[in-house]
């Protein structure tokens, strides 16, 4: 999951360089923090939280076949 978020993010951004993804695992559920650069936040974000919609369909999606419940967190 964390490799998807961040091949995702990378490509979206102006800094892939400075993309990082944080993950957090528990028994039933798996937390990723993405971080990106302050400029490339409303990249990740878009319009109306559309972009951020998406990625975390994607993981969600992903996630089912594993049986686990994902979370994306996109943090300043």
């Amino acid at each position: 999951m964390k490799e998807l978020v961040e091949v995702l993010a990378r490509a979206l951004v102006d800094h892939p360089d400075r993309v990082e993804v944080n993950q957090i695992e528990g028994e039933k559920s798996i937390i990723l923090e993405l971080r990106v650069d302050g400029d490339d936040m409303g990249k990740v974000i878009g319009k109306q939280g559309k972009i951020a919609k998406a990625i975390r369909a994607v993981v969600k999606a992903a996630a089912t076949k594993e049986g686990k419940r994902v979370v994306v967190e996109i943090i300043k």
